[in-house]
C-alpha cells in the first residue's frame, strides 16, 4: 500500500503520462524515455518516497524496487497512459532491427529461394533487399519484375541478422516492409 508521499508521486506521474501525445510514441525506447521523463519531473518526491520506505538513496536494489513498484501500481490502478507505455516498453527488442529507406531504379528481382529486389542508386551502386513476408502492395510483384524494370522505387526495410545456409554464416539482410513506385 503506497504511503502518502508515494501516492502523491503516483498521481503526479500518471497525470504527466496522460498529458503526453501517446500517438507520437511508437517504440520501446520512446516509451522508456517518456516514462523516465515523467519520473524525472517528480524526482524531488523520489527521495521522500525512499525515506517513507526506509530505503537509502545509495541502495540501488531498493531504489530499483521503488521504480518497479511505481510501475506496477500505475498498471494496477489503471493509469490509461501508462498502460499504453507499458505495452511498448514490454515489446521484444530481439527482433527490432534498424529501419531505413532507400530509393533507386529497379534493376531486377532475383530468386534465390526468396526474392531479392535489386535497385541501383544515382551512382549505379546496386543494393539488395529481401522479400520475406507480405507487405502492402506485394501482390503487384508476384507476377515478376517485367512491369517495374527501370522504374524508380522507394523501399522501406528492416535490417535483420539471419543465417544463410549457402554462405554458412549469419549476415545482415534488409527485409522489405513496403515499396512505393514513384
Amino acid at each position: 500500500m503506497p504511503g502518502p508521499i508515494e501516492r502523491k508521486m503516483l498521481n503526479s506521474i500518471c497525470i504527466c503520462i496522460n498529458e503526453l501525445d501517446l500517438s507520437k510514441i511508437t517504440d520501446k525506447q520512446g516509451a522508456k524515455d517518456a516514462f523516465s521523463g515523467c519520473l524525472i519531473k517528480n524526482v524531488s518526491l523520489l527521495a521522500d518516497v525512499a525515506t517513507e520506505r526506509n530505503i537509502e538513496l545509495s541502495d540501488k536494489q531498493g531504489m530499483s524496487k521503488i521504480g518497479e513498484d511505481i510501475a506496477l501500481t500505475l498498471l494496477k490502478e489503471d493509469c490509461k497512459g501508462f498502460s499504453s507505455l507499458a505495452m511498448l516498453m514490454g515489446k521484444s527488442t530481439k527482433d527490432d532491427g534498424s529501419i531505413g529507406t532507400e530509393s533507386g531504379s529497379l534493376k531486377r528481382i532475383e530468386n534465390k529461394g526468396f526474392n531479392y529486389f535489386i535497385i541501383s542508386d544515382e551512382e549505379n551502386n546496386e543494393k539488395s533487399f529481401i522479400w520475406l513476408r507480405q507487405f502492402p502492395g506485394s501482390e503487384n510483384f508476384m507476377a515478376g519484375d517485367a512491369n517495374y524494370i527501370g522504374k524508380k522505387l522507394t523501399i522501406k526495410y528492416k535490417e535483420l541478422e539471419v543465417y544463410l545456409p549457402l554462405a554458412k554464416g549469419y549476415y545482415n539482410v534488409k527485409e522489405i516492409t513496403s515499396i512505393s513506385v514513384l
